[in-house]
């Protein structure tokens, strides 16, 4: 991840418009990926029902934490709030997961 802001005299963070629009689309990019790798993985192992979207939630809670430490636990020197790492992105990747899901169940257990 790119640094998105650097400091200036008075100490204030300033953050840099193209590297945080590339931190943002990279938290994007890997969520989107775990969701498919994720539905896929949930399809194999035979999850249905309310079980299948508690693994999407998990997944998605250790995607934060992992980005979470990428950023050594100094959200603002690369994101303008604790939201893009925590919930950005989060219900975008859950149709692809589904997508996916459904499709490696259909194909493992269902042919």
């Amino acid at each position: 991840m790119a640094a998105a802001g650097g400091v200036s005299t008075d100490d204030v963070p300033i953050l840099q418009a193209e590297n945080l629009t590339s931190n943002v689309k990279s938290v994007y990019y890997s969520r989107t990926f775990l969701s498919i790798i994720g539905g896929v993985v949930a399809g194999i192992w035979g999850f249905t029902g309310l079980m299948g979207f508690v693994f999407y939630f998990l997944i998605m809670m250790v995607a934060s934490i992992g980005l979470l430490a990428k950023s050594k636990f100094s959200v603002q020197a690369y994101f303008d709030s604790w939201t893009r790492i925590s919930i950005e992105g989060v219900f975008g990747g859950l149709m692809s997961f589904v997508l996916f899901w459904t499709f490696a169940y259909d194909i493992v257990h269902i042919f």
